[in-house]
C-alpha cells in the first residue's frame, strides 16, 4: 500500500534495513498505525466492497525463512472488507470463452504485514530480502469465478489499474508493488457442475504474463499427472518466468495447521459510528468524532476509476474503447492527462476565436478523436523512433492545440503540422509562430480552379485507373490521386479539398 510507515510501527517504510535500530521491523510493541487503514479503504471501495465496521486481527502461524516470528498478523476470521466484484469486458482482453463480459466475485479483502521477499537460487540455494517485513498490504482473494489462464492475467491487471486510480498502492508488478498467487485445479470438461479438483498455490508472480503462463503450465502439469492415474498433492508451488514447469516449495498446510488465532497485543479495529461496546476493546478504534463518516467521505472524494473515465471517453469525445483505454493505460495516466490539458487548451482557443463548437476543417468529428489521434499516434510515433518515454515537457499542451487548431483552421497542412510537432519533440526552442514565420510554414490557399486544373491533369495522365474508380467502384484508389496532389502541390493543398474535388470530377459526389 502507498504508505510511508510500515504496518506495526512508526518506523519509515523504506528500502534499506537498519538492523541496529531500536525500530527494527523484526523487533518493536506492536503499535498499529492508523494511516494504514485509508489505502486499505480506497481498495476496498473500488472492488465494490462492503467494508465491514469492526474488523479484527489474527496470528497465522507457520514456520518459514520468510517469517521468522513464526507468524504473520493478517485478518482470517474478521476481514475488514468483503462481498466485492471485478466486472471484465472483452475489450479489457478476457478470453474468447467467455463471452463479451465476466464478472468475478471477490471473497474478502484483508490487512496483512508482509514478509520476506525469497529469491531463489537454483538449484538449491535461496537468499532473503527483509526490506520488506512487516510493510503494510491488502490482499485480495477473489472467488474461484475465473476459468481461463487469459482471463486470470486479465483480472490482475485490471485489480492493478484499480488500485492505481484511488492510490492504493505504491508502485505496480513490475517494481514489487503488487503480486499475484493463484490456485489452480482442473475438473473434467464435461462436468462443469462437478466440485473443483485438488488445487495448488502457485506464489508471487510479478508479472501479467507470469500469472498467465504459470496457470497454463501448472494447468497442465495437473492433468497429465491425472491422466497417468496419478493424485495431485495439495503443495505451495514457484515459477520463474521462461520455466516451463513449476517446482515445489513446500507442502500445503490445511486452514488448521496455521492455528489462526486473535492477536493478543491488537485490539479490534473499529471504523465509523458504530458502538465500540459491541465490538468489544477498543485499543485501536477510529470512532472518534473525526472519523465518523470515514467510509462515506472516502466514498464521495474516490476518483474517476479506469472504466468510468473510458465510458466518458466514449460517451462524450466519440473515442473508440480501444484509443479510450490506450490513453488510461499509457505512461501511468500521464498520457490521459496530457490529452485532457491538450483537450482544454484547443477549446480555449475555439472560443477565443470566436466558434465553440467546430470550424472549418473538423467538421465531422469532435475534436477529442482528432486530438487523441495527435497525442497516441503522431506522438507514439515520435517516442517509438527516437526510443525514449513519455514525458509531458517535451511538447507542451499548449504548443500541441496550437498546432491542432491551426491545421483545423486550414492555416497549416497536416504535413506542415507533424513538421512542426517533430521539429518541437525534438528541442526546436522556438514557439510553434515563430518556427512558420521562419521557415514559410504558413498555408497559401489555392484556389478552385487551381485544385480543378491539378486534379484533371492526374486523371487524364492515368486513364485506366480512372476506368478502375469509376467502372468498378474501386474507390480505394481515389487515395492515390490525393497523394499525388499533395505531392505537386508541395504544402498548398488541403487533403479535405483535394478529395472533394477528385470526387466531383470522377462523378462519386453524393447527391
Amino acid at each position: 500500500m502507498s504508505l510511508t510507515s510500515i504496518m506495526l510501527c512508526p518506523e519509515a517504510s523504506q528500502y534499506v534495513c537498519r538492523v541496529s535500530s531500536s525500530h527494527s521491523p523484526l523487533s518493536f510493541l506492536q503499535d498499529f498505525q492508523r494511516g494504514t487503514v485509508l489505502p486499505a479503504i480506497r481498495a476496498a471501495l473500488a472492488l465494490g466492497c462492503r467494508v465491514q465496521t469492526c474488523s479484527q486481527f489474527d496470528r497465522k502461524h507457520y514456520f518459514y525463512a520468510d517469517q521468522p516470528a513464526g507468524y504473520q498478523i493478517t485478518q482470517y476470521y474478521k476481514p475488514f472488507a468483503t462481498s466485492g466484484n471485478i466486472a471484465l469486458y472483452d475489450h479489457d482482453g478476457i478470453a474468447p470463452e467467455d463471452g463479451h463480459a465476466v464478472e468475478i466475485g471477490i471473497q474478502q479483502v484483508q490487512m496483512e504485514q508482509d514478509t520476506a521477499k525469497t529469491v531463489l537460487q537454483p538449484p538449491s540455494e535461496a537468499m532473503l530480502d527483509f526490506n520488506r517485513v512487516s510493510h503494510p498490504l491488502i490482499e485480495i482473494i477473489t472467488l474461484p469465478q475465473i476459468h481461463q489462464p487469459q482471463t486470470a492475467a486479465v483480472c490482475v491487471k485490471k485489480i492493478q489499474a484499480l488500485l492505481q486510480a484511488v492510490n492504493a498502492v505504491t508502485t505496480g508488478m513490475e517494481l514489487g508493488g503488487l503480486r499475484a498467487d493463484v490456485n489452480v485445479s482442473v475438473r473434467p470438461k464435461d462436468q462443469k457442475e462437478a466440485a473443483l479438483g485438488q488445487r495448488t498455490e502457485i506464489k508471487n508472480l510479478s508479472s501479467i504474463k507470469a500469472v498467465e503462463d504459470a496457470i497454463v503450465a501448472e494447468r497442465n502439469r495437473q492433468i497429465a499427472i491425472l491422466e497417468s492415474g496419478g493424485v495431485i498433492a495439495g503443495e505451495t508451488r514457484g515459477w520463474t518466468l521462461g520455466a516451463s514447469d513449476t517446482v515445489k516449495l513446500r507442502g500445503k498446510e490445511g486452514e488448521v495447521d496455521y492455528r489462526y488465532m486473535p492477536d493478543p497485543d491488537l485490539g479490534p479495529l473499529i471504523i465509523s459510528g458504530v458502538s465500540i461496546s459491541a465490538c468489544g476493546m477498543a485499543m485501536l478504534a477510529l470512532a472518534d468524532s473525526t472519523l465518523q463518516n470515514l467510509i462515506a467521505k472516502l466514498a464521495e472524494t474516490l476518483p474517476q476509476l479506469p472504466d468510468q473515465i473510458v465510458e466518458e471517453l466514449v460517451q462524450s469525445h466519440d473515442l473508440t474503447v480501444k484509443d479510450a483505454k490506450t490513453l488510461v493505460e499509457l505512461d501511468e495516466g500521464m498520457r490521459l492527462d496530457y490529452y485532457d490539458l491538450v483537450h482544454a487548451e484547443f477549446m480555449a482557443l475555439r472560443l477565443r476565436r470566436g466558434d465553440p463548437t467546430n470550424m472549418n476543417g473538423f467538421v465531422d468529428k469532435k475534436p477529442g478523436v482528432v486530438i487523441a489521434n495527435w497525442v497516441l499516434h503522431e506522438m507514439g510515433g515520435l517516442l517509438s523512433t527516437s526510443e525514449c518515454t513519455f514525458s509531458p515537457q517535451r511538447v507542451s499542451a499548449k504548443d500541441l492545440a496550437y498546432i491542432i487548431f491551426l491545421l483545423e483552421t486550414e492555416e497549416i497542412t497536416g504535413r506542415t503540422a507533424k513538421q512542426l510537432l517533430a521539429k518541437i519533440f525534438h528541442g526546436d526552442k522556438r514557439d510553434v509562430e515563430a518556427i512558420i514565420s521562419d521557415e514559410n510554414l504558413r498555408l497559401v490557399h489555392l484556389s478552385q480552379d487551381e485544385y480543378v486544373a491539378m486534379a484533371r491533369e492526374l486523371l487524364d495522365s492515368n486513364p485506366v485507373m480512372v476506368a478502375q474508380i469509376k467502372e468498378k467502384g474501386q474507390t480505394g484508389k481515389l487515395g492515390f490521386f490525393m497523394g499525388q496532389m499533395m505531392r505537386k502541390g508541395e504544402g498548398k493543398v488541403v487533403a479535405p479539398k483535394a478529395e472533394a474535388t477528385l470526387k466531383d470530377l470522377l462523378g462519386l459526389m453524393k447527391s
